[in-house]
């Protein structure tokens, strides 16, 4: 559905957009690195490395791929945000192994599940019913 705002409003307002857009992929990429080194020095210092630490560093790295996703294609494939949802989860479980009630383990190990359930059902979809390539470069193709 093409926009009714007028062009020059919506030319100024696109460019200032992709400004703040590039600021904030810029700090959040940024963010994500001295979290990283942060974690390694941690490490380090500590002389041991845990589980919970190589899981963290995977979510860590998951986040880069999300920034790198987006300014190579524009958009971010909705099984990223997933993948460090499942990543989390499995760090939380890992942190609080000893301290978490046996059932609330029972609905996070079930929360992970349906979330690696619903990647495998997109990448499915995706293989089944491929989205029409666009070739209109202005027109938003969707992304799984």
């Amino acid at each position: 559905m093409p926009s009714h705002l007028p062009k020059a409003f919506s030319s100024r307002f696109l460019k200032v957009f992709h400004v703040l857009e590039a600021i904030l992929l810029v700090a959040i990429t940024l963010a994500t690195l001295f979290a990283m080194i942060n974690e390694f020095i941690h490490v380090l210092v500590n002389r041991d490395i845990q589980l919970t630490d190589i899981l963290l560093m995977f979510i860590y790295l998951e986040v880069l791929a999300m920034v790198q996703q987006f300014v190579t294609n524009g958009k971010i494939p909705v099984r990223y945000p997933i993948y460090i949802a499942i990543m989390a989860i499995a760090r939380y479980i890992t942190l609080g192994m000893k301290d978490l009630d046996g059932i609330l383990v029972v609905w996070l190990a079930l929360a992970a599940f349906i979330l690696a359930a619903a990647t495998l059902m997109i990448r499915i979809g995706h293989h089944y019913w491929p989205y029409e390539i666009v070739t209109d470069p202005n027109k938003n193709q969707p992304e799984d």
